[in-house]
């Protein structure tokens, strides 16, 4: 039973490397292809956003007054605060990150007890029948040294324009965006991939907005092409970290 449970991973491990070899076959001379362009919540996978949301006050305007108590603006702009606008987030990431841990325990016991005293005082240095020198002790010794030392060192640094489309308004006014950036060059295409929460309060009067003021922030940025597949180790090596247990 053994025996043919191994063979029906190794053959399943080699359909699934063939599949692999053949697509990556059938790509030789060809420059990666560009993804269609397509409604990102129709991708598979979309999920809304549903969070808590504060209760809706309704519209009050002031006597005489033509202009609501609640609106953000006197004049309205292009900004963008519908599903379908598109605005612009300026991505700028320049994260350093330096921890140093150093720990060092160290302890040490000793006990000496000595029968000597009680016991030579009444049978003398021997005692009778046993064969025990009443002078001597019994002493125990013990130490313990523990130590551990760990570092992180990281560097991060990106800067970036993308532009990105409303696929969601909240009922607080708070705009869910996502968009994606395709770029080829040669035989090797960057993908960079920007969704979050924003403020329609935080986008500037160009219309573009910093990803730092991105809630939920989620930035992907990776390639995919010939480079990428040399970087990229082999499948059955993936496979054999994945199961190896050393």
């Amino acid at each position: 039973m053994n025996i043919l449970k191994l063979l029906t991973v190794v053959i399943s491990v080699g359909l699934l490397g063939g599949c692999a070899s053949m697509d990556q076959l059938s790509r030789v001379g060809e420059a990666p292809r560009l993804s269609a362009i397509e409604n990102p919540t129709a991708q598979p996978g979309y999920k809304a956003v549903n969070m808590p949301m504060p209760e809706i006050v309704p519209a009050s305007y002031q006597p005489n007054s033509l202009f609501s108590n609640q609106a953000k603006g006197f004049f309205k702009d292009q900004r963008a605060h519908r599903i379908g606008d598109i605005l612009t987030v300026m991505v700028t990431i320049d994260d350093s990150a330096q921890i140093s841990n150093a720990t060092t325990r160290k302890r040490s016991s000793g006990n000496e007890a000595n029968v000597g005293t009680s016991l030579g005082s009444v049978f003398g240095k021997k005692v009778p029948g046993v064969d025990l020198d009443a002078t001597g002790g019994i002493s125990t010794g013990g130490s313990m040294t523990d130590g551990g030392t760990g570092s992180v060192n990281r560097k991060e640094s990106l800067q970036t324009n993308v532009a990105v489309v409303v696929t969601q308004v909240l009922p607080n006014g708070n705009l869910v965006i996502e968009g994606r950036q395709e770029v080829r060059v040669n035989f090797e295409v960057r993908d960079l991939i920007v969704a979050g929460i924003v403020r329609p309060e935080d986008i500037q009067s160009d219309n573009t907005i910093v990803s730092e003021k991105i809630a939920e922030a989620r930035i992907a940025y990776g390639g995919r092409g010939q480079i990428t597949d040399v970087q990229q180790p082999r499948y059955g090596q993936q496979i054999a970290d994945a199961i190896l247990p050393f």
